[in-house]
């Protein structure tokens, strides 16, 4: 099922409230123009009433009636509305006109005050006006009432009716597709910076990335124009990540396969078994060496591809987790001679991605296992300073000159006083894995010798802690 169109939807909101709103003024305003139009005959029918009591007169104790002209023009004019009358005195005595002439229901009117009502009269509908009235004579004899009642086919009024709402339906008619142009004229001039937008985006080429502007863009607009300037961001730094891989991948991988193949055409030219034995063992810690730089430039990867959308974080215990990454590391390092231990562990809670966090501690080791060198010793320890909880990693190796603290962490850059294999990638991803929890990375030299890593993690609130 295709959906309508903006413009669609916008014309029916806009449009379908006005088609209500002019439909119920046209019924509003031919009821009141109905309601005046029927006044207006009910007038005629109390005029031709009065007229009729003008001849109605008193002559020796009885009435006797004279229909004047204007009356009888009323009720043999050439029109096609029938006219039908009644006079009568107060016992209902027919002086003149239709005796079956049907009275009011109910109690009879009062002096004076005419009465008007609907009722049928042979199979028609008419509207009759009732009056009662005394008539006075000249002498002194006492005055007599009489009854006069006029009723009037509808034909004029029905007819009357139908014009009215004739000239209301065309009259809103009229409007309504007046109001239609204007609502649709202005969508199209209101929409023109949408389709200026879409062809904008549609014309651009694959590789045009640059932000839409904003100048000269309506307020509404700004939304969507910024949610596309910051795809368009997540889309430059995805790609720049992907070349950034391909490129390192590149560097990382060419040193160690340059070793293997040397060492295996050496290998080929060897006879004895022992000198066999050692090219392939240089062949197994080259192949070791590309394993370990390419699962850094994934990790570093991944944090880049990610870094875009928030960190899930969760509170821990630092102690705790620091302790799983020293088991994580110990077996490794008794087997390079190095002393791995954990000095002063403060309990402390902090909001950290699980995983990440042991990746950071674990490069981190990873590194002092590699370039503090056999005999040498790692120590780590947690501390509390303000609102901040330290993760200290300390060895006693060679350590970093202080000049080149900053450039480590540059990806591939290796101290000078680095000593064994190496891709240059750890402290790269301890940076990287820092920044997405908002820690701070220091480096210093430990006393007597050696490099002391510092990261400052901020102290979560008092959660329940996930162990």
């Amino acid at each position: 099922m295709t959906s309508r169109s903006l413009r669609q939807r916008l014309a029916l909101t806009l449009l379908l409230p006005l088609l209500l709103v002019l439909v119920l003024d046209a019924i509003i305003v031919y009821h009141r123009a109905l309601e005046g139009a029927y006044s207006g005959f009910d007038r005629t029918l109390y005029a031709s009433a009065v007229s009729i009591f003008k001849g109605i007169s008193l002559k020796q104790g009885e009435l006797q009636v004279s229909l004047p002209h204007e009356a009888l023009e009323y009720f043999e004019g050439g029109t096609a509305v029938r006219v039908f009358y009644r006079v009568s005195d107060e016992r209902g005595l027919l002086l003149t006109g239709y005796g079956d002439l049907p009275h009011p229901e109910g109690p009879a009117p009062e002096l004076y005050q005419p009465q008007y009502y609907d009722a049928n009269y042979h199979g028609e509908r008419l509207r009759l006006i009732a009056i009662r009235q005394p008539v006075h004579a000249i002498t002194a004899m006492p005055s007599r009432v009489a009854w006069v009642i006029i009723g009037e086919s509808g034909e004029m009024r029905r007819e009357f009716a139908r014009n009215m709402l004739f000239d209301a339906l065309w009259r809103q008619a009229l409007l309504m597709a007046l109001m239609t142009a204007i609502v649709l004229t202005a969508l199209r001039r209101g929409l023109a910076p949408l389709w200026s937008l879409t062809r904008e985006v549609s014309t651009r080429s694959d590789d045009e990335l640059a932000p839409f502007s904003t100048r000269q863009r309506p307020e509404e607009l700004l939304p969507l124009v910024a949610a596309l300037n910051q795809y368009l961001e997540r889309l430059r730094c995805m790609i720049k990540a992907r070349q950034r891989f391909f490129t390192d991948a590149a560097h990382q991988l060419k040193t160690p396969l340059a070793v293997l193949a040397a060492q295996a055409e050496l290998a080929e030219r060897e006879h004895s078994s022992s000198a066999m034995r050692t090219r392939l063992g240089t062949m197994r810690r080259s192949l070791d060496d590309a394993a370990h730089g390419v699962g850094q430039l994934l990790k570093l990867a991944r944090l880049e591809q990610d870094a875009t959308g928030p960190l899930p974080l969760t509170v821990l215990d630092l102690s705790a987790a620091l302790r799983l990454c020293a088991l994580d590391w110990v077996a490794l390092a008794r087997r390079q001679g190095v002393d791995l231990g954990l000095g002063d562990c403060a309990s402390l809670q902090v909001r950290s991605h699980p995983s990440l966090l042991q990746d950071m501690v674990g490069n981190l080791i990873d590194n002092a296992i590699r370039y503090a060198g056999a005999g040498s010793a790692i120590t780590l320890g947690i501390e509390r300073e303000g609102e901040h909880a330290i993760i200290v990693v300390a060895d006693t190796g060679p350590g970093i000159p202080a000049a080149e603290h900053k450039l480590v962490f540059a990806r591939f850059h290796r101290g000078s006083t680095a000593q064994g294999d190496g891709s240059g990638l750890g402290l790269a991803i301890v940076a990287e894995v820092a920044a997405r929890h908002q820690a701070e990375v220091t480096l210093a030299d430990t006393p007597g010798g050696g490099l002391t890593v510092r990261i400052a993690l901020p102290l979560a609130v008092p959660w329940p802690v996930l162990t």
